[in-house]
């Protein structure tokens, strides 16, 4: 019997990952590595983000993530750190404020007693996959002591990323600055529709080692003028950017998320940007828009890769 990657990808979801490991015939199935480098570009995903919870298993981000054909991510640190062992108390407290402090205190001690070196072995499901985690993202970084920063730094490094990534706070950046420039690693700071090009230009001017994570469509959504030309001014500073499509914002309103081919963002011209500069910067399908009736995300998502790939590909 033979398989498709997609029919492999809904298998995975339905077996426990233990009884699939051990089937030699569909670990030989799965040699075929996922590949979404077209042109030189590497095409990811925002996971688990893109599938609509923060806390998802490793092994089903794979499977999901291997179903799509996709070959590299943006990993939040929350599957890696289930997959250590982490509380899922701890890692999804919920709304109450004192429930959210106390688990943020839970998980600093745990990740402070455990250590960043055994996320090697989460690495290699994903590598084994072959899927590359490009970038590691963390939620509340500045509220982050100075050694659970030094964890966030290691904890990326033994992924293999080439960058954390975090929300753009201008003045917690000087100081998460100073830790990446002490690891020698990279920050991506993600921007909204109200993050100019200024605020990210203060925040590159505090370390050597804060950079930008684009979000072309929010960009466009916010009215803050053209992806295209910040990226000519800034491509040596950005680890990645978030592909999406939005309309143009108009008098101080924000934009709509929209499918791909159908907003004002410019997805296209920046992919083909990248492309024929050869700047190594990843771009991440972020998927915001809403699924239209009688598809899934799942199916949606499949288009997004197409529709990068295909500029991508085209001249």
């Amino acid at each position: 019997m033979t398989f498709t990657r997609r029919e492999l990808g809904k298998l995975l979801l339905t077996v426990p990952a233990a009884g699939l490991l051990a089937n030699d015939r569909l670990a030989a199935a799965f040699a075929a590595k996922p590949d979404s480098k077209w042109a030189g570009v590497q095409v990811g995903l925002n996971v688990p983000y893109n599938y609509g919870v923060r806390t998802m298993p490793a092994g089903e981000v794979i499977a999901k993530t291997t179903q799509l054909g996709v070959s590299a991510v943006e990993l939040r640190s929350q599957p890696i750190e289930l997959a250590l062992g982490a509380p899922l108390s701890v890692l999804e407290p919920g709304r109450d404020k004192a429930a959210q402090q106390k688990a943020a205190q839970d998980l600093r001690e745990w990740r402070l007693k455990t250590g960043a070196a055994k996320a090697a072995s989460v690495r290699k499901q994903f590598e084994d996959a072959g899927i590359k985690t490009e970038i590691i993202k963390f939620d509340g970084i500045y509220e982050f002591s100075d050694p659970e920063l030094d964890y966030a730094f290691d904890l990326a490094r033994a992924m293999g990323a080439k960058a954390i990534s975090c929300e753009l706070e201008v003045d917690g950046a000087k100081r998460v600055g100073q830790f990446a420039d002490k690891h020698d690693l990279m920050v991506g700071y993600h921007g909204h529709t109200k993050t100019t090009a200024g605020m990210f230009e203060q925040a590159f001017a505090f370390a050597r080692h804060n950079g930008a994570n684009l979000d072309i469509g929010h960009y466009i959504a916010g009215n803050l003028g053209s992806p295209v030309d910040f990226l000519r001014a800034h491509h040596d500073r950005v680890t990645h950017i978030h592909v999406k499509d939005r309309k143009k914002g108009v008098n101080g309103v924000d934009g709509d998320n929209v499918p791909f081919g159908q907003g004002d963002t410019p997805i296209t011209e920046v992919l083909q940007l990248i492309r024929d500069n050869k700047w190594p910067i990843v771009a991440v399908i972020e998927f915001e828009y809403k699924v239209p009736q009688g598809s899934d995300r799942m199916a949606e998502m499949a288009k997004c890769v197409e529709y990068c790939k295909a500029a991508l590909l085209s001249k």
